[in-house]
């Protein structure tokens, strides 16, 4: 796989719709070509102690961020045709899904390739764990903004450029 779009979403609390930041790392021809980052203000506005103490985000982090629709027409363009790739792709399917319903938004059924279950049957029983980070690191990656969405789309589009 040379052309694809890495994604990579965080929630604000247990609902796959409340995406409060997204990257987005654009690969052509097995080259990052683009990346993109953004907040955004989520949808319900609250943030759970968990969530918070995943990513560091808070209300006063998003208060000022756009809503998810001004976020995705700026993503649009840049993904355009291209296959949707995520480590544990269920969680950001999800998310995307929900935030489409939860705005009124015409999902595209976009595809969706799991970096997760690539490194399963990949490294298989050779890794201690198959979590974004370890997965990473196995790849050549060092991922040391983990939960930090571009971070962890630029460590997916490492992980999928060395094995899918």
């Amino acid at each position: 796989m040379t052309d694809f779009a890495a994604i990579d979403f965080e929630t604000a609390n247990e609902c796959r719709c409340s995406v409060c930041s997204v990257g987005v790392v654009v690969v052509r021809d097995g080259k990052i070509t683009d990346r993109f980052y953004s907040l955004i203000h989520p949808e319900p506005e609250y943030y759970q102690w968990f969530c918070r103490q995943v990513h560091g985000l808070g209300p006063e982090d998003t208060e000022d961020a756009p809503v998810f629709p001004r976020v995705w027409e700026k993503i649009k363009p840049l993904i355009e045709g291209l296959p949707l790739v995520a480590h544990n792709a269920a969680f950001d399917e999800a998310c995307l899904r929900e935030v489409f319903r939860v705005y009124r938004m015409d999902y595209p059924n976009y595809e969706f390739v799991d970096t997760l279950a690539a490194s399963r049957r990949h490294f298989g029983c050779c890794l201690p764990n198959h979590q974004l980070h370890t997965v990473a690191a196995a790849c050549g990656y060092d991922l040391t903004r983990h939960h930090h969405a571009l971070a962890d789309a630029e460590a997916c589009a490492a992980i999928a450029c060395k094995i899918l």
